[in-house]
């Protein structure tokens, strides 16, 4: 059994049946990508544009790509007929970009909305006031080929528990107002994505039903 099936296993067998495993394979080979996919997992997460359309020509078309990395406006036309998810959205001017992606394919785009919720001032996000006048907003209102499927946000990148916790707790609180306050008829509004490979037990322990698991499954990181 290769490194990439075992560690696979070993995650699902952590992970409670209502949390939603996405595999990270930015920087990954596809060969990487495959035997993940041949042991079952369907659900990939890449963060560049270019990377993302060429693995997604290439691979097993049932796949679902996730978009979780920043993503440009100019660059959503690559990834708008085909993904399944996009996690950052951080902005109304992105989600409208999204909107008229759509409408040119013919689709509804599922979305997360990114929270800023770490201490770490690199890190995209909107705060609760722009998130409120985001979804308040008429621009927004009148978006008919996005859907809002929930929330997404990263924690300080810390060793103290006790800080990480606090930060997903956090987010958890805002997503179960928002869904009283903004989406109590829609049931597709159910995605807590929070957690990673160095943190993702705690953000399950905190309400996160979306994990994004890289280095655990496919080892460490390659950067380029």
């Amino acid at each position: 059994m290769s490194s990439v099936i075992r560690n696979l296993e070993e995650i699902r067998g952590r992970l409670p049946e209502n949390v939603t495993l996405v595999a990270v394979s930015k920087t990954k080979p596809n060969e990487m990508i495959l035997e993940a996919y041949g042991a079952g997992q369907r659900i990939f997460g890449e963060n560049k544009v270019q990377e993302l359309t060429d693995k997604a020509e290439a691979l097993p078309g049932d796949i679902e790509w996730h978009m979780i990395g920043h993503l440009q406006r100019n660059k959503v036309k690559y990834i708008a007929p085909f993904v399944s998810l996009i996690h950052g959205v951080d902005s109304l001017r992105l989600l409208r970009a999204i909107n008229k992606e759509g409408v040119k394919n013919d689709r509804v785009i599922p979305c997360l909305l990114q929270m800023h919720i770490a201490s770490e001032e690199t890190k995209f996000g909107l705060d609760e006031t722009e998130l409120n006048e985001l979804l308040e907003s008429p621009d927004y209102k009148s978006f008919l080929n996005v859907e809002i499927r929930g929330l997404m946000g990263m924690a300080t990148f810390t060793n103290d528990e006790t800080i990480v916790a606090k930060e997903f707790r956090s987010l958890k609180n805002i997503f179960d107002r928002v869904r009283n306050e903004y989406f109590k008829n829609d049931s597709s509004f159910s995605v807590l994505s929070m957690g990673m490979s160095g943190d993702y037990q705690l953000a399950i322990a905190e309400g996160s039903n979306m994990v994004r698991v890289g280095s655990s499954i496919f080892g460490e990181r390659n950067y380029q």
